[in-house]
């Protein structure tokens, strides 16, 4: 009796990540929610120029947030909203930074995509250029003739 109990154990295992690996999606979902238990949002810190993001639900779909301190962490400007998006969740962020220049990248995730984006800023995190899809074929820029970052 106990070795069936071991087999059909076995089999709804085998059946469970056979269908989560064949999904993509499914498989993310399964990660992003295992995520949320260690939320990070780790800063980039230049001089005395501290940036944080991190993503939030209080929206009922999570949105990625950014702060920035000059005063090395000492207070914090205005939270913004980099990813505003009603039609996926804005997850797994990350964070770079030289002098006044922050990368902000981010995962777009809904039921048929999970597409990796960022913003730049080349003003110490006062305002942020357009969302660039990492994953587009082609030249990704701003549509202008300058360079993302100086």
């Amino acid at each position: 009796m106990n070795d069936r109990k071991i087999i059909l154990g076995v089999i709804i295992m085998i059946t469970f990540a056979t269908t989560v690996s064949a999904t993509p999606i499914l498989q993310h979902s399964a990660y992003a929610k295992a995520d949320i238990l260690w939320r990070k949002a780790p800063p980039a810190i230049t001089g005395d120029n501290v940036y944080v993001a991190w993503w939030s639900n209080k929206t009922g779909n999570d949105e990625v947030m950014f702060r920035a301190s000059t005063d090395k962490g000492q207070t914090f400007g205005d939270k913004i909203n980099l990813s505003n998006t009603t039609n996926a969740d804005s997850t797994r962020t990350e964070i770079a930074a030289d002098g006044g220049n922050v990368v902000v990248t981010w995962w777009e995730t809904n039921k048929t995509s999970d597409t990796p984006v960022m913003k730049v800023s080349t003003d110490g995190g006062k305002t942020f250029g357009p969302l660039l899809k990492l994953a587009t074929n082609g030249t990704l820029g701003t549509g202008e003739a300058k360079p993302l970052l100086p």
